[in-house]
């Protein structure tokens, strides 16, 4: 009689049991885990004078040099600068040793420690304006930044940001390229511009949290600014002592007169041409938005194509001053070549 008992409660407790299961299977496809909401990156103003010091304080404090994978410690008095060298037609130009490049830190010649042209890693930044008026435009400009993700190394990593009024973060350093494809299906297009709020805050980020010593931003718009806090001169302060590279496609309709090609614009593209060559990236102005897919493969062909030249510099004061810097080319042939590099560089203390 307690043995049928037994039996009665376990047949009872089976299906309710199962019904338990069911439901929560049920409640959890309903509501599935959520990602994370995009965070801002930076939304206050730049007070350019009390940042540049903690920005020297904190890259004092650093660096490695990421080459193959391993981490070498770098005296702090060494300068490194990454090179591009083309021709007059734009065309990379390999196989230069130390002997082909002269280096001139605040127009005094330096004597170059290195030349190494071997690939280093990227602490790659993808900033995307999702502005109204880019609604159209989203689709193609969303394959050219996978297209530049599936170029990734697997010691790369990258981080995707979009801005309109406000800058947000949509997925943080990574090197799982995985991750920032699926991190493309969250942009949401809407509101206005503000690129230079962008550029800093993004230049920031990338600064304090990239891990590669070669830093990078490509920001793709099509908006002149409207709705930024900050001015020009703060946005070249920023971009000298954050040390990132810029690469910024800006393209738009032939037909927008307000556009970054308008008349109220021109100073806006000035600007941005300016910040690009000053950090050692470059700006493309392309009048169809299909271009962009080639031109994101020309930027990822672009980072890997550098020379790295390290020297010490013959000026050893650590006071905190900006340094200019200029780098020249004494090929042996007649060929006329050009070497872009950043501006120059703060002499931490």
């Amino acid at each position: 009689m307690r043995h049928r008992e037994q039996v009665r409660v376990i047949i009872v407790l089976a299906p309710v049991s199962a019904c338990l299961a069911l439901t929560i299977g049920l409640a959890t496809a309903q509501n599935p885990p959520q990602l994370p909401s995009a965070r801002p990156v930076n939304q206050q103003k730049v007070d350019q004078q009390k940042k540049t010091p903690q920005r020297q304080e904190a890259r004092a404090e650093r660096q490695s040099q990421d080459t193959g994978g391993e981490s070498i410690k770098i005296p702090t008095e060494m300068v490194q600068l990454d090179v591009k060298v083309t021709d007059q037609t734009g065309r990379s130009i390999p196989g230069l040793t130390k002997d082909d490049f002269v280096v001139y830190e605040d127009k005094v010649s330096q004597s170059i420690e290195s030349v190494n042209s071997e690939e280093a890693p990227v602490s790659l930044g993808l900033v995307i304006d999702t502005s109204g008026s880019m609604r159209p435009k989203i689709v193609t400009v969303s394959d050219a930044a996978r297209g530049l993700i599936r170029q990734m190394r697997p010691d790369d990593e990258a981080f995707l940001a979009q801005f309109k009024t406000e800058t947000e973060l949509v997925q943080e350093f990574t090197s799982i390229r995985r991750e920032l494809e699926d991190a493309l299906g969250h942009l949401s297009v809407n509101g206005g511009t503000a690129l230079l709020d962008a550029i800093i805050a993004t230049a920031d980020y990338a600064h304090e949290k990239g891990k590669r010593r070669r830093k990078a931003l490509v920001v793709i718009t099509d908006g002149v600014e409207q709705n930024s806090s900050v001015k020009e001169k703060e946005v070249i302060e920023v971009m000298k002592g954050d040390e990132v590279q810029l690469y910024l496609v800006g393209f738009v309709d032939e037909d927008e007169s307000f556009s970054l090609f308008g008349t109220r614009a021109k100073k806006a593209k000035d600007l941005l041409i300016r910040l690009a060559e000053d950090s050692g990236g470059q700006t493309f102005f392309p009048t169809d938005v299909r271009e962009t897919p080639a031109i994101a493969a020309q930027i990822a062909k672009d980072l890997r194509a550098q020379y790295v030249i390290s020297y010490y510099p013959s000026n050893d004061k650590h006071d905190g001053s900006f340094h200019s810097v200029r780098v020249v080319v004494n090929h042996g042939d007649n060929r006329k070549l050009i070497a872009r590099t950043r501006q120059g560089y703060y002499a931490r203390n």
